[in-house]
């Protein structure tokens, strides 16, 4: 991999950040102790430099950004021929006493910092210090780098399923030979797709407009002002785990998918969440972005971000958490209806249509913007379903965490993994100082869609 252009929506979250407001991806793995080998004389695993060394194997990691003179305002991922692990790899030792608090607390301080520019624009910690030999692995890539599905992708190199796989090469097929010079046929459908783009970019474009008109009259600080802050520059995390098959149990009985249930615990968990701060609930329900990929299921990653999103205000202000869910379900079908490709949720498509320069010079007036489409993001990153680990250490949970936009001061992220759906929110540190009692908040819902079972 020698040089690539950056794609517009990779460049426009380069452009996008700030010292105060960093753009990257992050996730918090919790694995068990490594299991004792039984070969005598061995020497224990190293995790550190296993971690190092399955990382400097992933070519995507050795790639830095740097500016290109065409297009003007471009910019391009290249190999860094200084290329150190060790400036992206390290360790850090915590008090044992509440290891899962400790690591949140770190990780919390961790995602603070932007990932250095000059460098690629990744991190890894190694967090140990739990008595019973367990420890958690932080990892941050930045936005421009990749989104869910590609921040998966590359993550997954680490994990000994995947580093020590070995899959035979399929022989390629033969092309036929193809013109340097396209034909009509092919030029006329180029031309068709691009009319296509455009018209697509037009409508979208004409969508962000009208929900940023409609939703200007609330932006005045009283329906959502719990969501919606000022950047401190500091950022706090908690997690929640809830039992998948407790999910798929309400699903099963409501209708929907997954999905819309977990959206519909975190509507109640946010009405539960303004209950308890003693704020009264907002005159209109917060809106959620949701981010969808734009890449074929069952297709390679590819390079880069390839995303866009659906809008969906979250049903806080109802007081049932049945017809919580219906509001839910019925938001989301009408939103798939549509597909990803329409509606102010898809603003993401108008990168693609931007010139460089745009997102160079036009980042600090896009920068604000979100707040005037969304609240708060909502997402869900899948892994791999197999039983995963890290030098024989099986992974125990993984919490995936997303950046915050600015003027904004809570992101949700969610994966599920090993029968539980781990939940990894980001919040702004003094405008969500009780982010844990949000945290709880997640189970207590469930618990009203899914009564547990008294003994």
């Amino acid at each position: 991999m020698s040089s690539e252009l950056l794609a517009p929506l990779d460049l426009a979250f380069w452009h996008l950040e700030s010292p105060a407001h960093p753009l990257h991806l992050g996730a918090l793995a919790h694995f068990g102790p490594v299991p004792p080998d039984g070969e005598p004389g061995r020497d224990p695993v190293d995790v550190l430099d296993l971690l190092a060394r399955r990382a400097a194997a992933v070519p995507r990691l050795r790639m830095r950004v740097r500016d290109v003179l065409l297009p003007v305002g471009g910019a391009a991922w290249s190999a860094d021929p200084d290329f150190d692990v060790r400036r992206h790899v390290h360790e850090i030792s915590l008090p044992g006493a509440d290891f899962p608090a400790e690591t949140a607390r770190l990780a919390a301080e961790l995602m603070e910092r932007p990932v250095a520019r000059g460098l690629p624009p990744w991190e890894m910690y190694l967090l140990n210090g739990a008595p019973d030999g367990s420890f958690a692995v932080l990892v941050k890539l930045h936005h421009a780098l990749a989104d869910g599905m590609r921040a998966v992708a590359i993550g997954a190199g680490i994990f000994d399923e995947i580093a020590s796989g070995h899959r035979p090469a399929r022989r390629p097929r033969p092309l036929p030979p193809r013109s340097l010079h396209p034909g009509p046929g092919r030029l006329l459908g180029m031309a068709r797709d691009r009319l296509g783009d455009l018209g697509r970019a037009v409508e979208v474009g004409a969508s962000v407009v009208g929900s940023s008109v409609a939703r200007a009259g609330r932006l005045d600080g009283r329906p959502t002002a719990a969501l919606a802050a000022e950047s401190s520059g500091t950022r706090r995390v908690a997690t929640a785990t809830l039992p998948l098959d407790r999910v798929h149990r309400v699903r099963r009985g409501t209708g929907g998918t997954a999905n819309d249930v977990l959206l519909a615990v975190v509507a109640g968990a946010l009405r539960r969440w303004f209950d308890g701060r003693g704020l009264p609930l907002p005159e209109a329900d917060p809106r959620a972005l949701v981010p969808v990929s734009r890449r074929r299921p069952g297709g390679p990653p590819g390079p880069g971000n390839s995303l866009s999103g659906y809008l969906l205000d979250l049903p806080v202000t109802e007081a049932d958490p049945a017809a919580r869910l219906a509001a839910v379900r019925h938001g989301m079908d009408r939103n798939k209806a549509a597909g990803p490709f329409r509606g102010a949720g898809a603003v993401a498509l108008l990168a693609d249509q931007l010139h460089p320069l745009a997102h160079r010079f036009g980042a600090p007036l896009a920068a604000g913007a979100a707040r005037l489409l969304f609240d708060l993001l909502v997402t869900q990153v899948p892994l791999p379903r197999s039983a995963l680990s890290l030098g024989g250490a099986p992974l125990r949970a993984l919490f995936p965490m997303a950046p915050l936009a600015r003027g904004q001061s809570l992101a949700v992220a969610m994966s599920p993994y090993g029968g539980q759906v781990h939940i990894g929110l980001v919040a702004d540190g003094a405008a969500v100082p009780d982010l844990d009692a949000l945290a709880a908040a997640l189970t207590a819902e469930l618990d009203l869609l899914d009564p547990p079972e008294t003994p």
